[in-house]
């Protein structure tokens, strides 16, 4: 008995766990205030019968994907160039600090001027979100490597091609992980938080809607959509990420 709680994957238990906790706490209040769980799932049903769930999902997945991809492209060019060459590195520094210490959700209103309502106003957001955060933890990748193996793979005549592959890929390849989940998880709030903003569809946007017309419901869907996203990404694409590159590494 013990030997198989050792063996269980108790984070199959949260969900569960938060399920029952949220049923508990909405014993508590009135339906119009705080629903069940059941009762956001009649709205859900109600959502996808008439096709509008799907087209808010779309819309927010189609602004995610082209602002993580941008930032992704960007980031790995400044995070690499930085952790090889100081001088960039202290000359983007400053930068880094900056953008940082902005909230993303500040930039919205920017950007919609700029580029007008709809999907690259977010997509900038989600850009600028997202780069600087995996900048920095790709350039500490590079940095990451030790001298020794540089030098021995120089003296031994690796070329430039197999000092990439076989020094920089494989010590970097956790960073370059990490960078990718960090920026996810930034983008995805940022793009939550423009599309309530300034948008006219999207899961930003069902949420906002339904806090306006005080429909908690509709709220409370848009917030599970969220985490059940982010939670997807993070369990089938992240940690399957991790489990290749040890087993790459390893050979």
């Amino acid at each position: 008995m013990m030997r198989r709680l050792e063996k269980f994957n108790w984070g199959w238990a949260s969900l569960p766990f938060l399920l029952l906790c949220w049923v508990l706490v909405a014993s508590r209040f009135p339906s119009y205030i705080l629903p069940q769980p059941w009762e956001v799932m009649a709205e859900a049903q109600r959502w996808i019968a008439d096709g509008s769930l799907l087209k808010h999902l779309k819309a927010s997945l189609l602004e995610e994907a082209g602002g993580f991809a941008l930032a992704t492209l960007v980031a790995l060019l400044l995070g690499t160039t930085a952790g090889l060459f100081r001088r960039f590195r202290d000359f983007i520094s400053p930068l880094n600090s900056l953008f940082m210490a902005i909230p993303p959700v500040a930039w919205a209103p920017l950007t919609m001027i700029i580029f007008g309502l709809g999907y690259w106003s977010i997509v900038m957001v989600i850009f600028i979100a997202a780069v600087f955060p995996m900048a920095i933890t790709m350039q500490e990748g590079i940095q990451s490597i030790r001298n020794g193996e540089v030098r021995a793979a120089r003296t031994l005549g690796a070329t430039p091609l197999q000092m990439i592959v076989h020094v920089y890929m494989p010590a970097s390849l956790p960073f370059f992980t990490a960078a990718l989940r960090i920026g996810f998880s930034q983008a995805w709030r940022a793009l939550v938080a423009a599309e309530m903003i300034g948008a006219s569809k999207g899961i930003g946007w069902m949420v906002s809607m339904g806090g306006q017309v005080g429909n908690t419901n509709q709220v409370l869907l848009g917030i599970v959509i969220i985490g059940l996203i982010a939670w997807l990404m993070e369990s089938l694409v992240f940690k399957r990420l991790e489990k290749h590159y040890q087993t790459w590494r390893a050979h």
